[in-house]
């Protein structure tokens, strides 16, 4: 029995197992140090990255997957490692939006569900008419659960290859049930369509690899926002489809 432990150890992880381990009922702590310790090799497309997040894998335990494709060893150099560690501020662990609270202490913006069609589908909702080619999107519920004071410090750690500018910062329109907003597929915006409606310019400030610090301009007023993550889209040719936005109310 002790000889056949190295063998089940080398076992290579994939999409599938890490589903099995979450649905086992093991912690997210405990899934991100099997990933960390085990080899292994994971889908992390579009399409991939949605079905785990339907399985209820964790933006923490998807990071790792990422970290793990990007360095299958888990070896990296200690001085790298040191430098990234001492330029993240505490708090900021993984993938993701955060922010900061009157503590100073940064804690994650959750995420919430966005379903979104294009190519006019949602034509005749209280938007009105809507310009083809353009990202419909629809939130549950009328606000968000998070309420935030200006002034609000924001982070973005982005994923390997991405930049802040790929996400975009948009202002929801509340109706009785719902918000909905006005985007452009594949993330690219053009002036020129009516994507630019509820687009919000931001700064983008790298403090350390992979996380940038945000400044939200001065004027934009107290109402219903979110982040929305490049890639979250299952394709540009979906009628319809969903993933996943960053959303906070600004109340002040």
């Amino acid at each position: 029995m002790v000889a056949s432990l190295p063998c089940q150890a080398q076992q290579a992880m994939d999409n599938d197992a890490i589903m099995k381990l979450a649905k086992s009922g093991l912690s997210e702590d405990l899934i991100v140090q099997t990933i960390n310790a085990s080899p292994g090799h994971y889908n992390t497309g579009t399409d991939a990255l949605i079905a785990l997040k339907t399985a209820g894998i964790t933006d923490k335990e998807i990071g790792a997957m990422l970290s793990k494709n990007a360095n299958p060893s888990g070896a990296a150099p200690a001085t790298a490692a040191v430098t990234s560690a001492s330029a993240i501020p505490p708090g900021v662990t993984d993938v993701g939006v955060y922010y900061q609270d009157k503590t100073g202490q940064w804690n994650d913006v959750l995420s919430e569900v966005v379903n979104y069609k294009t190519g006019g589908v949602l034509k005749g909702i209280a938007t009105g008419g809507i310009v083809k080619g353009d990202l419909n999107g629809n939130i549950a519920g009328k606000e968000s659960r998070l309420k935030l004071e200006s002034p609000v410090n924001v982070i973005i750690y982005v994923m390997e290859g991405q930049s802040p500018t790929e996400y975009q910062l948009l202002r929801l329109r509340p109706n009785s049930d719902n918000r909905e907003f006005r985007s452009k597929t594949g993330g690219v915006v053009h002036q020129s369509t009516g994507a630019s409606r509820d687009l919000i310019d931001f700064e983008a400030k790298k403090i350390a690899p992979r996380v940038y610090q945000v400044t939200l301009p001065p004027t934009i007023g107290k109402g219903e926002y979110g982040f929305l993550p490049p890639g979250t889209m299952n394709s540009q040719s979906s009628a319809a489809s969903s993933g996943k936005i960053y959303t906070f109310s600004l109340v002040e």
